[in-house]
């Protein structure tokens, strides 16, 4: 599980091929592609991937406030059956002064490539 201080560190980095920030609460085909992105670990880096919701792209909170209906949401891709093989992934609300984030984690499969 990721914790508060790391979700500070990777909205200070770059956009890489493990993070992508988004202000977005409702692109769920840009979710599900970045996730399943994460998942097939192109580069075989075997680090895990980081779908930030509530966050600008240089990396200032958005004002978002996560609600259950959006955690639910989000948690709601690993197991839809759009994606297969089912992945690995968590979903987490962090609460900041300035707004709070969702972070889905998500582990790079073990049986790629996923779709």
């Amino acid at each position: 599980m990721i914790t508060k201080e790391k979700v500070l560190n990777l909205l200070q980095s770059t956009e890489t091929y493990r993070i992508e920030r988004t202000t977005s609460t409702s692109d769920m085909d840009k979710f599900q592609e970045a996730i399943c992105a994460f998942s097939n670990d192109l580069p075989n880096s075997r680090e895990n991937g980081y779908l930030i919701l509530g966050a600008h792209d240089n990396g200032e909170l958005s004002g978002l406030k996560v609600d259950d209906t959006l955690l639910k949401k989000i948690a709601s891709i690993r197991s839809s059956g759009n994606i297969l093989p089912v992945l690995v992934m968590t979903v987490e609300r962090f609460e900041y002064d300035k707004g709070d984030l969702l972070v889905a984690e998500v582990s790079p499969s073990l049986v790629p490539p996923v779709r």
